[in-house]
């Protein structure tokens, strides 16, 4: 009996670390840019739209670096990007750079931009470096680091 479970027990780790191998390799074929692409459309409309929404992309272990202010946690971090200063906001993005990083699939994404603020002339610009990692396919924010740039 003992035997018997312990065979399929096997079987089912192998099972599954197959599909994980297969969603790893499958998520290190998509191309960067693409993924880089749709990530900060995403990230940028929703922040400019419902900045709540943006817990889903972060978790317990991410960290924000605000301006030089370190936040910890998903909703740390949302608490943070929602009791800023401003309600309406419009990022227009100029560049997105971006770069594999690890073996798991990770990948480093660089950003530079306007920001404008309702009610204001001048646009301020900004950069913004994030930190992705696969979880299973899927990517969240693993590190995130905003500055605005003074010139």
């Amino acid at each position: 009996m003992w035997k018997e479970r312990q065979t399929k027990l096997l079987r089912l780790f192998e099972r599954t670390t197959e599909r994980e191998r297969e969603r790893e390799r499958k998520t290190r074929e998509m191309d960067p840019d693409a993924v880089a692409k749709a990530f900060v459309e995403h990230y940028y409309t929703t922040f400019d739209s419902n900045r709540g929404g943006l817990v889903s992309l972060y978790q317990e272990g991410s960290m924000l670096t605000f301006e030089g202010q370190k936040i910890q946690g998903s909703q740390n971090i949302v608490a943070k990007l929602t009791s800023l200063p401003f309600q309406q906001c419009k990022h227009n993005i100029t560049t997105v750079d971006c770069q594999p990083s690890g073996p798991a699939a990770g990948m480093l994404v660089f950003v530079s931009g306007n920001l404008q603020l309702a009610g204001e002339q001048h646009a301020l610009k900004f950069s913004q470096m994030f930190h992705l990692v696969s979880n299973q396919g899927n990517y969240y924010v693993f590190n995130d680091i905003f500055r605005l740039n003074y010139a």
